[in-house]
């Protein structure tokens, strides 16, 4: 099979990919459905507000998602999504670095579950996404060309 199309079978399985691994975790239906609308919107956020750096918006979107899903719905649904979401990829090198910053994610939002808790997911993703850019600032998260 041509890279291509492994790439694009990867992008195609990847929403039922993670919603079957928040439901093997034990996030329930409801749970696993928040994995899913948590994901889309942790792209758009990180889209707007990572632009501008090669690498950025990557390191933004696996920050705010794994924060977000950790702080939400625990820790080990947090890593199962993760580990889901990097199993097949073919970039081992990038597929190191977005572990690295799902992992960052994933602590800070167990640091902060409570307040992470309440409110809609896109309020806490805007405020995760400042949060992240800080970290990308003092090289706390990175990305495949590492600075």
């Amino acid at each position: 099979m041509a890279a291509p199309l492994r790439t694009a079978l990867h992008a195609a399985t990847g929403v039922p990919r993670m919603f079957s691994a928040a439901l093997g975790a034990g996030a329930g239906p409801i749970g696993a459905t928040q994995v899913v609308l948590i994901s889309g919107a942790a792209t758009s956020v990180a889209a707007r507000r990572g632009r501008g750096e090669p690498g950025r918006q990557n390191a933004v979107r696996h920050f705010v998602w794994q924060a977000l899903i950790a702080a939400r719905l625990g820790l080990p649904v947090a890593r199962a999504v993760a580990e889901a979401q990097e199993t097949g990829t073919r970039n081992a090198a990038d597929s190191r670095v977005d572990r690295h910053n799902n992992a960052a994610g994933q602590e800070y939002g167990t640091a902060h579950a409570d307040e992470l808790a309440g409110g809609s997911a896109r309020a806490a993703l805007e405020a995760l996404a400042g949060v992240a850019l800080e970290k990308w600032a003092v090289d706390e998260l990175v990305w495949v060309n590492d600075r």
